[in-house]
């Protein structure tokens, strides 16, 4: 694997950027969509929609890591090598610092905010369930 930081280091990052426990559950998804807009000059969001210079993020929320087939190519080879699941607690540390936690990543957007970090993730778990 190519990623910066393990499994483990993933939840201690978490931890240190206080994106750990309850907070994370407390996201408001009609909030995060607001906050998804900054995301959107590099992702879609609709089912079966297009790729733009980010993967489409529709049903991302318990996939595997760099699992888009679609996008698969152009993924990053920290993305590519991924094992693990995208969940609340392997998003937070990835928005809040996606160079920090994969190893390559091209992703260079960070979402500093936890609140707002917290409320992306409610939004995308609705565009999973």
């Amino acid at each position: 694997m190519r990623f910066t930081k393990s499994l483990a280091a993933l939840a201690a990052t978490a931890a240190v950027l206080s994106f750990a426990g309850p907070a994370l559950a407390e996201g408001d998804p009609a909030a995060g969509e607001q906050v998804f807009r900054k995301c959107a000059a590099c992702h879609t969001v609709d089912e079966g929609g297009a790729a733009r210079v980010g993967p489409n993020l529709w049903g991302i929320y318990g996939s595997q890591a760099g699992g888009n087939e679609a996008f698969a190519p152009r993924y990053s080879n920290g993305l590519k090598e991924a094992d693990f699941v995208w969940n609340a607690e392997t998003l937070a540390p990835y928005l809040a610092n996606p160079r920090e936690v994969i190893q390559g990543s091209r992703m260079a957007f960070q979402l500093r905010n936890e609140q707002e970090v917290t409320d992306v993730i409610a939004y995308l778990k609705t565009l999973s369930e």
